[in-house]
């Protein structure tokens, strides 16, 4: 009985035994494949990473040709404000909180005619620069959108009559001449606005004229004479700015949008 006894003892002991060393090897093995497999996992994450970085470069977008606005009281010559509002006074610049990017500037005037009435005349030329931007897109881009809800904005003028609207070629990359007639308490107005895109700006210019206390109206075809000849003159003031990225005398390519050197993300 006690030899029995000491057997079962020693036969559990040694199943004990094999059990274990059979378990080590097991555990052993899947430690290293743990092991291994966060360690792969982890480098070919990184790998991927920064082989997306280099596989997508930062964005860039082109250069604004323009970087400054001419003053806009002097993008008229004298010569042209005595023909198309004589006797003007100086004229008044619009109120802009950067008049790098936004300016203006207007000029009235009203030649009495005694017994036979006056001539009313009003001049206005207003710039809107647009900078380049990586999130929003090139300047011309932005300034070309706009130029097109111009055109679309006036010619939807409230009260307008017989709108007319015409391209016209020679002032800047495009430009649009349009025309109506607009009746007011004080008479009846000639309206032409030349809408103009120079690169990365838009030059609006509005001329209109009327015939007040019994005077003549004047000629609609007259004054849009006058407005796409002072609009070609207001553009050329912007294209002639010197401190810009360059004016279009500067660009070899004849002033192509898109000449300007890219800018880069930051991020």
């Amino acid at each position: 009985m006690q030899r029995r006894a000491q057997r079962d003892h020693r036969a559990k002991r040694l199943n004990r035994v094999l059990v274990c060393a059979a378990a080590v090897p097991a555990m052993l093995i899947a430690a290293g494949c743990s092991s291994d497999s966060g360690s792969d996992g982890g480098e070919d994450k990184a790998a991927d990473t920064s082989a997306s970085a280099s596989a997508s470069p930062s964005p860039t977008v082109r250069a604004a040709v323009y970087t400054d606005l001419p003053d806009a009281c002097d993008v008229l010559s004298k010569k042209t404000l005595d023909d198309l509002v004589p006797e003007a006074k100086s004229g008044k610049e619009g109120q802009s909180d950067d008049i790098a990017k936004r300016a203006s500037c207007s000029w009235s005037s009203l030649a009495n005619n005694g017994v036979d009435g006056s001539q009313f005349r009003w001049l206005s030329v207003s710039m809107l620069r647009f900078d380049s931007d990586v999130a929003r897109g090139a300047g011309d881009e932005l300034a070309k959108e706009y130029y097109d809800k111009q055109v679309k904005d006036v010619q939807a003028t409230d009260g307008a009559k017989g709108t007319e609207a015409e391209p016209i070629s020679g002032t800047g990359d495009e430009a649009t001449a349009v025309r109506y007639d607009l009746k007011k308490k004080e008479g009846a107005f000639k309206q032409q606005t030349v809408v103009a895109r120079v690169e990365n700006v838009v030059v609006t210019l509005d001329y209109n004229g009327a015939g007040l206390a019994g005077d003549k109206t004047p000629s609609a075809d007259d004054l849009m004479k006058d407005a796409k000849k002072a609009a070609e003159e207001a553009v050329t003031s912007v294209t002639g700015t010197k401190d810009g990225t360059g004016s279009k005398d500067d660009k070899g390519d004849g002033g192509a949008p898109g000449s300007g050197a890219p800018l880069e993300s930051k991020g």
